[in-house]
C-alpha cells in the first residue's frame, strides 16, 4: 500500500497527527503542508496553507470575494495552485509526502488534484488527511486499491503518530 489516508470529524485531530508525524521525520526529505484555522475574536475566519519548506498563504477567508466558496468561506484558487505546482512535485530525493488536507477547498485546485494522483500514482509513500465527507477526488482517492483509510477518533488520535510511523517502518522501509 502507497498511501495512509486519515479521515475523520472536523476539529477531531487529523492537523495535529500530521504534525506530529512531521516533527519524528525531521531526518528525513520529505514534501507537504499543513493547513491552519485562521482564528479572531469572532470566531474562525479562514485557513493559512503552511508548507513544511515555510511558505505560508492564506487559501481561504470569510472576506474574500472568490467566485470560489466553500461554506461561508471564500476560495483563493490561484494561491492553492502555486503552493500545489511546489509541493505536489515528484521529486527523486523526496521520501515521503504529508499532506493536510484533501479537502473540497484544495479539491478546486485542478492542479491540486493532478498532483495528487502523480503523486498517488508514483509509488512513494504518502500520508494525507482527507475529509469525511465529499465527492469527486476525496471520493476517488479514498477508493483506491493502494489506499488504506484510517479514522482519527478521541480515543485514538494521542496514538496515531507512533503508529503512522510503525506504518511508514513495516510498508515502506523508511525509519
Amino acid at each position: 500500500m502507497a498511501s495512509l489516508l486519515l479521515t475523520g470529524i472536523p476539529g477531531i485531530g487529523k492537523t495535529t497527527v500530521i504534525r506530529k508525524v512531521a516533527i519524528s521525520l525531521s531526518d528525513y526529505c520529505f514534501s507537504g503542508f499543513v493547513t491552519d484555522e485562521i482564528r479572531s475574536a469572532r470566531g474562525r475566519e479562514g485557513f493559512r496553507l503552511i508548507t513544511f519548506k515555510g511558505q505560508e498563504a492564506t487559501i481561504a477567508h470569510v472576506d474574500s470575494r472568490s467566485p470560489y466558496k466553500v461554506s461561508k468561506y471564500g476560495v483563493d484558487v490561484q494561491t492553492i495552485d502555486r503552493l500545489a505546482k511546489t509541493v505536489l512535485k515528484i521529486e527523486p530525493n523526496i521520501e515521503l509526502y504529508l499532506i493536510d488536507e484533501i479537502g473540497k477547498m484544495e479539491c478546486l485546485s485542478s492542479i491540486f488534484v493532478v498532483g495528487m494522483r502523480s503523486i498517488l500514482d508514483s509509488g512513494k509513500p504518502v500520508v494525507a488527511s482527507v475529509a469525511k465527507k465529499g465527492e469527486g477526488f476525496i471520493s476517488e482517492v479514498k477508493k483506491r486499491q493502494d489506499s488504506i483509510v484510517w479514522e482519527v477518533t478521541h480515543q485514538n488520535r494521542n496514538d496515531l503518530p507512533d503508529s503512522i510511523l510503525h506504518w511508514i517502518r513495516d510498508k515502506h522501509k523508511l525509519l
